[in-house]
């Protein structure tokens, strides 16, 4: 069955500090991306940064006007948080920021599209970066007021709310690795209070929403969590398949199991092995914070839906202990898992990404009997490559992740109810500049005028929002040589056998 569900919403994604530019225009303030880049130029490939990036600050409506070409429902994007509030805290109200968004949410709606809004995509304002940032539990009450003020300003017409984009990501090479912003390197310890807060953060803020806005503004609140599929490397050995299933817990568990979760809390396959190094480091207590009963309480439940981002697959067997790493604090340590990836599988232009659209369908599939199949949206899914109009690798990458969707709705019964791909352009990919480029729309980055010109895929997802249904080889085909794509949308009153 190649036809999506009746309702099934389809989507593009960006992040603010990737796409907007204007850094520092009409009072914005200073984020940490902005600071880190700044401070260390040649941190980034190319020396590159968001200063203009595609300048969509003052381009929003030929964006906009990208999306509703190709017939997207709706547009996820991110507030830039120092946009809003310059140095993170209320009191000092940026009143060009508030007409920026509205203005784009104007735009957006005016043209049928729904604003999907992002409120945390790793732009934490450098002001609560110097008072220590996420891994400072009053970090919560600065996100809840931020959070308040945007469900008070926007929230009469953005019905979808994500509160943090993969704080996996942000907390695991923001404040483990130091590969991301903020650049602190305090893996197994630091990423794991960032992690706390995080969790802590959105729950807060999802509370405040169903408490005070809810019954007015009839809206939903998630978060985006991103997790890779972790396949056992020997598909018969039990150590390489309790390997997997631990990566799998460590990675979208340590965030997804608090909130979807029957239990609640941490899972316990990551309280266990956390606890059981930190003690064998000579600590008094466990690296991982402890929840109150109440802070489970809280976080459990903390979503309306589950909003998932994900590229790739990994291998996973168990890491082999030889001796070197043993005492040393990581939280590659606490997982003990190899991650390796399959020579065979399709590449991209960039090292982690692989074209596995199986370990799609796995994942989804995991979700579901992990978390009572939750109704899910994939905010983010895509592919890089160098910036070419004819993105084949794209389009195969596309066409491959869709087609395992429909699977997992259809034959495995997933509750999957949207698709968001990354991106509708070219944009400023964090360490790797503008040197990695996911876009359906390319960008002359050399162009003060950041002209936007359509690549093939953008032509394919056309085809896709018009039939509502994944064209065969031989209809791609024929619609990208003509240009001329069939506007056939099934039957209603056809009978699907395959519907679940």
């Amino acid at each position: 069955n190649r036809t999506f569900p009746e309702g099934f919403i389809f989507g593009c994604s960006t992040a603010a500090y990737q796409v907007e530019g204007a850094w520092n225009e009409s009072g914005k303030g200073e984020s940490i991306w902005d600071r880190a880049t700044h401070s260390d130029p040649g941190w980034v490939r190319g020396a590159d940064n968001g200063d203009v990036a595609c300048d969509s600050y003052h381009k929003y409506k030929e964006d906009v006007s990208l999306i509703k070409s190709i017939g997207f429902d709706v547009y996820r994007f991110s507030i830039s948080w120092t946009r809003l509030l310059p140095d993170g805290a209320l009191g000092n109200v940026n009143k060009a920021g508030v007409d920026y968004y509205n203005n784009l949410i104007t735009e957006l709606l005016s043209k049928g599209i729904r604003p999907v809004v992002t409120l945390y995509h790793w732009d934490l304002p450098q002001a609560l970066q110097d008072m220590g940032g996420w891994p400072n539990p009053v970090i919560v009450d600065y996100f809840v007021d931020y959070a308040d003020l945007a469900f008070r300003l926007f929230g009469d017409r953005v019905k979808m709310w994500i509160t943090l984009n993969e704080p996996l990501e942000y907390c695991g090479e923001g404040y483990g690795t130091g590969h991301n912003a903020p650049r602190v390197n305090l893996t197994g310890a630091a990423d794991y209070l960032c992690g706390h807060t995080a969790l802590l953060a959105h729950a807060r803020a999802y509370r405040l929403y169903r408490d005070k806005y809810a019954d007015e503004q009839k809206g939903r609140v998630g978060i985006t969590l991103n997790s890779e599929w972790y396949e056992p490397k020997n598909a018969t050995g039990e150590e390489d398949r309790l390997a997997a299933e631990r990566a799998q817990q460590f990675e979208l568990g340590w965030f997804a199991h608090p909130i979807f979760s029957e239990t609640g809390d941490y899972p316990p396959a990551m309280k266990e092995r956390v606890m059981v190094n930190s003690l064998a480091e000579g600590r008094s207590r466990s690296r991982l914070p402890t929840f109150t009963p109440e802070d489970v309480a809280l976080v459990k439940g903390s979503a309306d839906f589950f909003a998932l981002n994900h590229y790739s697959s990994y291998l996973a067997t168990p890491q082999p202990d030889d001796g070197g790493r043993r005492g040393v604090t990581s939280r590659d340590n606490d997982i003990g898992v190899l991650k390796t990836k399959d020579p065979k599988w399709p590449g991209s232009a960039v090292y982690w990404l692989k074209t596995v659209p199986w370990g799609f369908r796995k994942l989804l599939v995991w979700v579901r009997d992990q978390y009572g199949n939750p109704p899910l949206y994939v905010t983010e899914n895509g592919f890089a490559d160098r910036g070419e109009i004819h993105d084949t690798g794209r389009q195969e990458y596309l066409m491959g992740y869709l087609e395992e969707l429909l699977n997992a709705i259809h034959a495995d019964g997933c509750d999957v109810r949207g698709y968001m791909t990354w991106s509708l352009l070219d944009n400023f990919e964090w360490t790797d500049g503008y040197q990695v480029l996911f876009g359906m729309h390319a960008v002359n980055f050399t162009d003060p005028a950041r002209p936007r010109t359509p690549k093939e895929s953008a032509t394919l997802f056309k085809q896709l929002t018009s039939t509502r249904r994944l064209p065969t080889t031989e209809e791609k085909e024929m619609c990208l040589r003509s240009g001329i794509c069939h506007t056939r949308r099934p039957d209603p009153r056809a009978v699907d056998t395959n519907e679940v």
